[in-house]
């Protein structure tokens, strides 16, 4: 490992502290190249390598830096590490306002956000630093940033985890050509950080789907960047049963809809892990959906039935609870909707869940798209102008599953 905890600048009363960096950091801060492009795993140190660079070549060599990022949210804790790593240094001018870090000599540090990239336009620099650079808009590089580093001379860091074979994508392609002198490309794994600890990914690896796995933890491009459900063919039961099997515990998801959504109702047995039943309706009111959710739970007498609660959901749940039935809410939001996705498609993915052989089902999973924000979570639906419907009642379905439950005897 280099060893960089602490470092002295031109004026000797300015001393930083950083953080020792691992060996894959070391080997691309220590690298010629002018552009340098990494492709790296979640929790890898890209972070603190950016940190790093940018408080060297202030700090040591009074460069002009930026640091950039797809969101003031993303930039705001980096902001805060910063100032703690200058705090101590004499001379050092602090401007909250304009998130700007000055030195004595002249080196200068400023924390951007790319969200709005015409706001960026302006002043030279020597380096520039792109965290999470696969999230922000393709212009950001070739008509913002880079015209910026053209009298200098500059440098640049571009910094993030793969999402598809996007601009970012291009660009570690450059690095990776002979021919590019100046530019310089790198991929690690997270595993190759030595601070995380091998059990870890192992679970996490458990728990994650083979995408996600492979481009958060692997750092592995893929032109699949939206697909979410995989092996569907192969997660297709033979057959269907007629009706519910002597000591089996079923559960059912429901997500309603009622104009121009539609209103599914999915059944797993949760003992079998095999999907039985899917009825889906639209344009009959709420009575009558009751009534067909009803007569679907008295055949296959699920233990538990899992309801989205949003709108319109609360009043039918409370009906049916009311009616006897083992409602269960769901309340749908951006934070609970993901576990709630991504423990679907990890079980279809691992063979834990035969599927119906229904058109509907399969097409809208096929189509279930995925987007990474670019705080690194993500956002699932369906394709603009489609129905994700038995998707979410699929999906609830199996959290029952997860979650289990009593057994229920209907009245």
């Amino acid at each position: 490992m280099r060893n960089l905890k602490e470092s002295s600048g031109t004026n000797t009363s300015m001393t930083v502290r950083y953080r020792m960096l691992h060996r894959g950091q070391a080997q691309v801060l220590d690298h010629p190249a002018r552009f340098k492009v990494v492709a790296c795993g979640r929790r890898w140190g890209k972070t603190e390598l950016g940190k790093t660079a940018l408080l060297d070549a202030a700090m040591r060599w009074n460069k002009r830096t930026w640091w950039l990022a797809p969101t003031f949210m993303m930039a705001s804790q980096v902001w805060r590490d910063l100032k703690t790593s200058v705090k101590s240094s004499a001379g050092v001018k602090i401007n909250e306002s304009e998130r700007r870090i000055d030195f004595v000599g002249g080196g200068m540090i400023a924390v951007r956000s790319a969200h709005y990239p015409d706001s960026l336009r302006g002043e030279g620099l020597d380096l520039a630093v792109l965290d999470e650079a696969a999230f922000m808009d393709a212009r950001v590089w070739p008509e913002i940033v880079r015209p910026m580093l053209t009298t200098t001379r500059g440098r640049a860091f571009f910094l993030s985890t793969p999402f598809g074979r996007n601009w970012f994508w291009e660009v570690f392609k450059t690095g990776m050509r002979a021919d590019e002198d100046e530019w310089m490309s790198f991929q690690f794994a997270t595993a190759s950080n030595p601070l995380i600890v091998a059990e870890e990914l192992a679970s996490i690896r458990r728990e994650t789907t083979e995408h996600i796995w492979r481009s958060e933890y692997l750092a592995q491009f893929s032109d699949e960047s939206g697909q979410v459900f995989r092996g569907l063919r192969q997660a297709v039961a033979a057959s269907r049963p007629a009706g519910p099997e002597a000591g089996h515990v079923y559960v059912a998801g429901v997500d309603w809809g009622r104009q121009h959504d539609y209103t599914a109702i999915a059944i797993i047995d949760a003992t079998a892990r095999r999907m039985v039943a899917l009825d889906r309706f639209n344009r009959i009111g709420w009575s009558l959906q009751r009534g067909r959710l009803r007569a679907l739970a008295e055949h296959w007498r699920p233990s538990v039935i899992w309801a989205e609660a949003n709108s319109f959901g609360a009043p039918n749940i409370e009906a049916l609870q009311q009616d006897g039935l083992p409602m269960r809410s769901f309340v749908t939001t951006a934070r609970s909707k993901s576990p709630l996705i991504e423990s679907l498609a990890l079980a279809i993915e691992r063979g834990r869940l035969a599927l119906l052989d229904e058109p509907v089902l399969l097409a809208e999973l096929a189509g279930y798209s995925l987007e990474r924000m670019p705080g690194g979570s993500y956002r699932y639906g369906a394709p603009s102008g489609l129905h994700d419907d038995t998707v979410i009642a699929t999906a609830l379905a199996w959290h029952g599953v997860g979650q289990g439950g009593a057994r229920f005897d209907f009245v």
